[in-house]
């Protein structure tokens, strides 16, 4: 490892080299994480794992993701993030390995925000930071050109306008954390964005007070991100969000232990878990987010790597991939809840 690490760094109770090792293995010289080898990739969840090697400390690989990003990313500030969970088995067990659409998705836009927030928490190199914050600003600022007069953000900006326009719960959440790391990193480099300031808080007023402008279609309801994701972003005061949680909490985790991704299908994901977790930390349910986070280390292989999820009916890993992105999901959330790192708060609490 080549990371910084303070006086305060604790271990995790759990070994997460062999996690953080598969993440190494998928990234590619260039820098670029996709989902797994020969898999789609997106920046959301390239920047997902750069936050996992940050946290881990492998300062080296996290750089050389987020200067990937910054090559990559288009004159408009946008990138083309590619759509895996479209893709169709290629048999009983294993996703194909074949192009994803790609789509220029505003929660896939604004998170690097968020990611080199964490790296600046934890490292303290502002001149990073400086190199970076071009990215940073012109990423935030195409996400904007997607929000409405209302304060919701259409969810891509090919859908935008057209009858697939439509603001999604989880993503405007997320994306009002990315805001929020923006100002951070605007106010470190001692930057005025009085813009940004109002549209999240034309943001934050959206997701507290007019459900009606998410989830038009009806669907949201059925995922478990549109159940915990205003929690994990700091939607709703502390008490509120708790009583989130707990209003769905059998239907999403009852007797299996873990968290299902979508409601109505038998099917535990490590991801969703690991979120949840954070969730829990950000409402201050250290306890029950410590059992949840137990509960995880049933779904890894022989070598400690986690599958992406568990069959319930059939009692079998499905599918039997090992995403970099769970692996992510998993680091950040023992950060978060056993506070391993000077940036374990940067997820669950308040940035500016």
């Amino acid at each position: 490892m080549d990371g910084f690490f303070g006086p305060d760094v604790k271990p995790a109770p759990i070994d997460l080299q062999p996690v953080l090792q598969r993440i190494l293995d998928i990234q590619t010289e260039d820098g670029a994480i996709a989902w797994f080898e020969a898999g789609p990739w997106d920046p959301w969840n390239h920047v997902e794992c750069a936050m996992a090697l940050t946290t881990l400390g492998e300062q080296r690989a996290a750089i050389k993701a987020f200067d990937y990003l910054a090559g990559c990313q288009r004159p408009d500030g946008a990138w083309l993030g590619e759509y895996g969970n479209t893709l169709p088995m290629v048999d009983r067990v294993f996703i194909s390995r074949e192009p994803a659409p790609a789509f220029l998705d505003a929660n896939f836009c604004a998170y690097p925000a968020l990611g080199v927030a964490h790296y600046v928490t934890l490292t303290g190199d502002d001149a990073r930071l400086r190199s970076w914050w071009p990215m940073v600003e012109r990423g935030l600022n195409f996400v904007l050109s997607l929000q409405a007069e209302t304060g919701a953000i259409s969810w891509s900006f090919e859908a935008l306008g057209t009858d697939r326009d439509e603001a999604l719960l989880a993503g405007n959440a997320s994306m009002l954390k990315s805001l929020e790391a923006g100002l951070y990193l605007a106010a470190r480099l001692d930057l005025k964005r009085p813009d940004w300031d109002a549209a999240r808080a034309r943001l934050l007023r959206a997701l507290q007070t007019r459900p009606d402008l998410f989830d038009q279609r009806g669907t949201g309801a059925r995922f478990a991100m549109d159940w915990y994701y205003p929690v994990l972003a700091g939607v709703l005061p502390r008490e509120a969000a708790r009583a989130r949680l707990a209003e769905r909490w059998e239907a999403f985790v009852g007797e299996n232990g873990a968290c299902k991704c979508v409601i109505d299908e038998p099917w535990i994901t490590v991801a969703e878990t690991a979120e949840l977790v954070i969730a829990l930390v950000a409402a201050g349910q250290t306890e029950r987010a410590s059992e949840l986070f137990d509960k995880l280390c049933a779904y890894r292989d022989a070598s400690g790597v986690f599958w992406m999820g568990w069959q319930t009916e059939e009692q079998i890993f499905w599918p039997q991939e090992r995403p970099s992105w769970t692996q992510a999901a998993v680091i950040l959330a023992a950060d978060a809840l056993y506070q391993t790192t000077p940036a374990s708060h940067v997820l669950t609490q308040k940035l500016i």
